[in-house]
């Protein structure tokens, strides 16, 4: 069984996609349609920056979103015949459901750049923080939170994989859980470079946006299950994907769980679409199924020999 598998922030690039759209015309459609969902020159600033404003959440979250599916559809990969499940990281979710068929690649386009608006305007720069703490346990990091929150807002953002959890909340808290941490014996503990404190309570002005958003949205069930971010369990009814996908906005982005249940039920093979950051996380929860990340036309070769 496959799963296909859908990075999140973090692993946007200036040149990306730039070789992909040279080689591929189903590369090239998927970017000239983002850029006129977005009425932006979204491709453009993929392929030659400036970084800062790569990096900005309106623009990454579309960015990022573009990239996998230009990576997919540049396969020929047909999803539904090969793939028995989809999973995304935060964002990812998105790409995996446009991947999926529940929303065409517009929608999805203009879905992530209210997301990533409404999320940066939640609270304002400087007020929020995000830190990953290494070599902790999920048990562990919720201690240190709970701890380091005194009266503020800290909690756990994401549960990436058996030895990294990212916690999300005011900055005075995330800067107190980093001292608690080490005395905690965490191998490190350090901020992330990120402009607000995503799946945490502090997200609801912008869960709220998004709940309005998505009401809006045409939506058709997957081609194949979605594990939702925040129950790590598969999700078909669009109507529940929708309640989820706002919930996601500050929940936990269960990702150790979600791997680790989709193993169990019988995936060996995980495909990561348009990144590399997924792959090293699911060898660390499941160290026996096979993973294969796809970002160059040389990758894409390989995988279409060997699926």
């Amino acid at each position: 069984m496959r799963a296909f598998i859908f990075p999140g922030q973090g692993s946007q690039s200036v040149g990306m996609g730039v070789a992909l759209a040279e080689s591929s015309p189903q590369a090239r459609a998927v970017f000239q349609e983002v850029d006129e969902a977005l009425q932006q020159n979204l491709a453009r600033l993929m392929a030659e920056g400036p970084l800062e404003e790569l990096t900005l959440t309106e623009n990454a979250q579309p960015a990022i979103m573009a990239n996998a599916l230009a990576t997919l559809r540049a396969s020929g990969i047909d999803l539904e015949s090969k793939a028995d499940f989809v999973a995304g990281h935060s964002l990812g979710e998105y790409s995996a459901l446009c991947a999926a068929g529940t929303f065409d690649l517009a929608t999805t386009a203009r879905l992530l750049k209210r997301r990533g608006q409404a999320m940066q305007a939640a609270v304002p720069v400087g007020q929020g923080a995000m830190a990953a703490i290494l070599g902790a346990d999920l048990a562990t990091a919720q201690t240190i939170a709970e701890e380091a929150a005194m009266g503020e807002v800290c909690t756990i953002a994401n549960d990436n994989d058996p030895s990294q959890v990212v916690i999300s909340g005011h900055r005075g808290a995330v800067e107190r859980a980093l001292e608690i941490a080490k005395e905690r014996g965490a191998k490190r503990a350090i901020l992330l470079p990120v402009s607000a404190p995503f799946h945490c309570p502090l997200m609801q002005p912008a869960a709220d946006i998004m709940a309005e958003a998505l009401a809006g949205a045409a939506m058709e069930p997957p081609a194949v299950s979605l594990y939702a971010n925040v129950t790590a369990a598969p999700v078909d009814n669009p109507d529940d994907i929708r309640e989820l996908l706002v919930q996601q906005v500050t929940g936990m982005v269960r990702w150790r769980e979600s791997v680790a249940a989709m193993a169990a039920a019988g995936v060996t093979h995980f495909l990561e679409f348009g990144g590399k950051v997924l792959g090293p996380m699911v060898k660390r929860i499941a160290p026996g199924v096979q993973v294969t990340s796809v970002v160059s036309m040389d990758d894409l070769d390989a995988l279409v020999k060997e699926i």
